[in-house]
């Protein structure tokens, strides 16, 4: 997607060691949010106050409350942490192209599976069990309204 002007700045980070659900499921649901109100619920998130809807990795997921139009949901802590890093990052750059950081809106982001880190884990009688580590790359791009 290519987004383009004077009003918009962006922020991303690689190689983020998160879980990609977890990260594809908050990026859905912060899209189209002001960035103060994405931050502010994703502290809520943190402090296990609220809860993300999970729309397409629901499978064995439990009900929570509070959640409007949607039943299941999660804390995903740790990539709350993660966003909520990136849009204070994406805010600054706002500010620095002289934005107003108070009027800013979430117009695109986006979520990718990154590189997968392999290594084993050593089992009894030479054997070995793989382990991977899945990695997020994550892409904020916010514009300033009125």
């Amino acid at each position: 997607m290519q987004i383009e002007g004077e009003d918009i700045a962006r922020a991303k980070a690689n190689e983020v060691d998160i879980s990609p659900k977890h990260a594809i499921e908050i990026a859905r649901f912060i899209k189209r949010m002001r960035t103060d109100d994405a931050i502010e619920y994703l502290n809520r998130v943190v402090a296990l106050e609220k809860a993300i809807p999970m729309r397409t990795y629901h499978k064995k997921v439990a009900h929570r409350h509070g959640l409007a139009g949607w039943h299941s949901g999660r804390y995903p802590q740790k990539a709350a942490k993660v966003y909520i890093r990136l849009l204070n990052a994406a805010q600054k750059n706002a500010e620095y192209i002289g934005l107003d950081a108070a009027n800013l809106k979430i117009v695109h982001v986006m979520a990718n599976r990154g590189r997968c880190h392999e290594a084993f884990f050593p089992r009894a009688m030479g054997r070995a069990t793989p382990k991977n580590r899945e990695t997020v790359n994550i892409e904020v791009i916010v514009k300033e309204v009125a």
